[in-house]
């Protein structure tokens, strides 16, 4: 007799092997723990197999079981890209859209997007996750989320990428030691300085460390700091350099006395895009989704100095 498997059952396992607990595992899925433990109990033996091991510390899953977690993972993902397509072939950007942005952007870009979002699609109902890039492409992958914006590149057999805009890189110092206006900054002029970047985890502390050059840098201290406005409360008392992205300038910088100035060509710059599961059917969604970043970019991100000096008379931006 043919095995029959249902999405349910597929579904409870999936959340336990997440949560690698009943308990947990039940919560998850909004059932009683005796109802999660039978259906995982008929998913055995319907596959003739022993998918778990059930211990005093929680669950084990056999070799088995583990490769049935990983192929049940990719059916519940088909499936839901299926209900999605179904639910969103008609409207673009309406119903359920799951946005991962890292913290390096999420403060300057969601200001000027969302009130886009909102006027030009009010059928959307967006959420939004905020987090490093690698839980979020973890997230992605999974079907947790359903886009990302984010630094790119992202490398991934299973991910599709579409650039956005480059952000250049500025840096910033004490105000007392701001540059001349036709000075231009280099690696070397931070060669001994100590060097102020966002703790391990952050893809701009490492864009940073690239062109900065790690070995060439004698101090580089982190604090374990996770935004950005502390880096920019720290430069401006006097206790180092950093680089900053040209995205946070206009919020940043508000009320801060700190010189800042532009480097040397080619100028360091990270590429904002989004990206996205190569199979989802939402490709449409995404294309206008990143039509209006780029208009957000344009009217609230990019600061008076992109351009020309910029207005702040104690901020010191070269000429582009």
């Amino acid at each position: 007799m043919p095995a029959h498997v249902t999405l349910k059952q597929l579904r409870y396992f999936d959340a336990l092997a997440r949560a690698q607990h009943f308990g947990r595992a039940a919560d998850a899925c909004a059932v009683t723990q005796p109802a999660l433990s039978m259906q995982i109990h008929e998913l055995e033996q319907q596959l003739g197999l022993v998918l778990v091991e059930r211990t005093r510390a929680g669950v084990l899953l056999s070799d088995k079981g583990r490769e049935v977690a990983a192929r049940a993972a990719r059916i519940l993902g088909d499936v839901r890209e299926m209900i999605e397509f179904a639910q969103h072939s008609a409207d673009v950007l309406s119903g359920s859209l799951r946005l991962g942005v890292i913290p390096s952007i999420a403060p300057y870009m969601l200001p000027p997007l969302l009130p886009l979002l909102r006027e030009g699609y009010p059928n959307l109902e967006l959420h939004v996750r905020e987090t490093q890039t690698m839980p979020l492409t973890e997230e992605l992958i999974e079907g947790k989320l359903d886009v990302l914006l984010l630094a790119l590149p992202i490398i991934h057999a299973e991910i599709e990428t579409q650039p956005l805009f480059d952000d250049r890189f500025l840096l910033a110092l004490p105000l007392a030691r701001r540059l001349s206006a036709r000075v231009r900054a280099t690696r070397d002029l931070i060669e001994h300085e100590r060097l102020l970047l966002l703790e391990e985890g952050h893809c701009l502390r490492d864009q940073a460390l690239t062109y900065c050059n790690l070995q060439q840098v004698s101090a580089v201290n982190t604090f374990g700091v996770s935004s950005l406005s502390t880096i920019v409360e720290m430069v401006a008392a006097g206790y180092g350099v950093t680089l900053l992205p040209e995205m946070c300038l206009n919020v940043e910088l508000r009320a801060r006395e700190i010189g800042l100035t532009r480097f040397v060509d080619p100028e360091p710059h990270r590429t904002v895009g989004l990206a996205w599961r190569a199979t989802s059917p939402r490709a449409a969604d995404f294309r206008e989704l990143g039509r209006l970043i780029k208009l957000a970019w344009s009217k609230g991100c990019i600061p008076p100095g992109r351009s020309k000096a910029s207005r702040h008379k104690w901020v010191s931006v070269p000429s582009s």
